[in-house]
């Protein structure tokens, strides 16, 4: 019996020895690097464990203005120091001297310190170039002068650029033959989504320091700096965006309390993107909110602005003479317009001021003969169907912007046989929805003389030496254009909005710039009243370099109109082009 139980016991003891075996074996030999249902890497947990570790950049590809100024982050000169100087003696009188801070309050932050900090707290200061070099020639363990990107809590052009996450769920399913690790951050929303490909980190860039239990050096005072294996990254993803110009009209639609709408710039020449602001404004704490969503990349209800592309048509198709005459003191149906009456007007009065009478006229008549023309017309303007740039990169199909709507002008066809919904749909209202983008590159359109093409976000990624890993060149948009004589005359129309004393631009006469465009107001909700407000249009006017939309979406008919914020903008590009 006694020698029966001390067998099992041995047993026992046997089989719990191999299982604590087989558990070291699997914790040291088998699964290093993705240990438990959480795939935690003990390797590197050991490390961070002893170390200390300032993380200067995490090594995702970064973007940047036209001009190489960084977007979504600061890149700063800051004075970077270690916990471990509180045990050792260091000259901090003359690092103190060298920033033009106290001594003590050095000493100070250091002994408070658990880990390595940039030294100013949550605003760090920042050097010159002079001081950097003074701080690293003193080489001092433990005192460093670095760059240290920063990312702040108000981002330029922040639904554009966008978002990025953690989601280990998403990092598999995206990238399921990559082993990224759990701190890396992919692309959510925005160009981080579309470009994240080529933003993925290689690897972080850091300062590392080993210590002992209390915190003290574990290896001497040596700090090592480690960068990602690979010189090339992180990449430079450089935008179209003109950084100050970003800045000065952000400003501005918050100076127009502009809640939900904003502006989109266009460089006409180079058809790229130079401001972008879309409001609500993204916030941090909720990235998934509406204010992710990029309203200038969004369906809207366009009203008025849409008459350019009726009139397009009226031209080409003969309806108007220089004598004919339109009753605008009558609406669309025909009753007495007890709102706005404008009295006889002809074809060039009537789409200065703004007539809804004259346009639903028309349309009517061209659909006797063509009942598919507004589409046709408004493909050949380029407002139905994306217009960023999308093509093939490295065999791969890269279409810079995320999740641009394509717009439409009919929600059912059957309606193109009905005069009423003719007429509706001929003044920009009933169906009819475009993007403030799709917009702004219809002006860019007209005034390059009816040439369509893609709009980019995007000129060129960049390895991190400089050299080009892509470029974006210029692509046409497919499809028919307009004529050059339409072009001329659809010209000639939206700077007589302008230009004639009753027009619906008459505020933007006297500009440094001579502009040329066309307002909207379209009803989106006749129960409560809510409206949108366009301005569109583009400038200087004889030799054309911007494209430029202001939006106000689904606000009141007491509201500011868009031409103010337009004529502002304005201002504000002829200023920095004569500098």
């Amino acid at each position: 019996m006694h020698k029966r139980r001390m067998i099992i016991v041995a047993t026992i003891l046997m089989v719990l020895i191999i299982t604590l075996v087989g558990r070291l074996v699997q914790i040291q030999l088998v699964a290093t690097e993705s240990f438990s249902k959480h795939h935690v890497n003990l390797i590197e947990a050991s490390v961070k464990q002893r170390s200390q570790v300032l993380k200067i950049d995490d090594g995702r590809g970064k973007f940047y203005d036209r001009n190489g100024q960084p977007l979504a982050h600061e890149e700063i000169p800051t004075l970077v120091l270690f916990p471990f100087l509180s045990k050792m003696t260091w000259p901090a009188d003359e690092v103190a001297r060298i920033i033009g801070s106290s001594e003590q309050a050095l000493i100070t932050a250091v002994a408070n310190a658990k880990e390595p900090f940039a030294f100013g707290g949550d605003t760090p200061i920042q050097l010159s170039l002079s001081q950097s070099k003074a701080i690293n020639e003193l080489k001092i363990p433990g005192v460093f002068a670095v760059n240290q990107k920063i990312y702040g809590e108000d981002r330029l052009a922040a639904q554009l650029i966008g978002t990025t996450v953690k989601s280990d769920a998403l990092k598999l399913e995206r990238y399921p033959d990559l082993n990224l690790s759990p701190e890396t951050r992919i692309g959510d929303k925005g160009l981080q989504r579309t470009f994240d490909e080529f933003l993925l980190s290689e690897g972080e860039s850091k300062l590392v320091f080993h210590v002992d239990a209390s915190g003290g050096p574990l290896f001497g005072v040596d700090v090592k700096y480690v960068e990602p294996a690979n010189p090339l990254y992180p990449v430079k993803v450089i935008t179209t965006i003109d950084k100050e110009i970003q800045e000065k009209a952000e400003a501005l639609v918050d100076q127009y309390k502009i809640t939900n709408g904003g502006l989109v710039l266009l460089d006409i020449e180079k058809s790229e993107i130079v401001a972008m602001v879309s409001r609500p404004a993204l916030k941090k704490d909720d990235p998934n909110g509406i204010g992710s969503v990029n309203m200038m990349a969004t369906q809207k209800t366009p009203g008025s602005v849409f008459k350019t592309i009726t009139a397009a048509a009226a031209i080409d198709y003969g309806v108007i003479s220089s004598s004919r005459m339109f009753n605008c003191d009558l609406t669309i149906e025909g009753k007495v317009d007890q709102q706005r009456p404008l009295g006889m007007l002809n074809f060039k009065d009537s789409f200065a001021q703004s007539c809804n009478r004259t346009f639903a006229e028309l349309a009517t008549e061209i659909a006797e003969e063509n009942p598919n023309f507004l589409e046709e017309y408004a493909k050949k303007l380029g407002i139905i169907g994306q217009v960023g740039w999308s093509g093939d990169v490295y065999h791969t199909q890269v279409t810079q912007l995320y999740r641009e709507q394509s717009g439409k002008v009919w929600h059912e066809q059957a309606l193109k046989k009905d005069k009423k919904m003719i007429a509706k749909t001929a003044i920009g209202q009933q169906d009819v929805q475009t993007t403030p983008l799709a917009m702004a590159n219809m002006m860019a359109t007209i005034a390059r003389g009816g040439k369509k093409e893609q709009v980019k976000a995007v000129s060129k990624v960049e390895f991190n030496n400089g050299t080009t890993v892509v470029d974006f060149p210029n692509q046409k948009i497919e499809g028919e254009n307009i004529s050059p004589y339409t072009t001329i005359k659809l010209q000639q129309l939206l700077r007589g909005v302008v230009t004639e004393e009753k027009g619906t631009g008459a505020l933007l006469q006297n500009l440094p710039y001579e502009v040329a465009g066309k307002s909207g107001t379209a009803q989106t909700n006749l129960e409560t009243g809510k409206l949108n407000k366009w301005f569109a249009g583009y400038f200087p006017y004889k030799e054309p370099k911007y494209a430029l939309v202001t939006v106000s979406l689904d606000t009141t008919e007491q509201s500011s109109g868009m031409t103010p914020l337009f004529a502002d903008v304005v201002k504000v590009i002829h200023q920095l082009d004569s500098q």
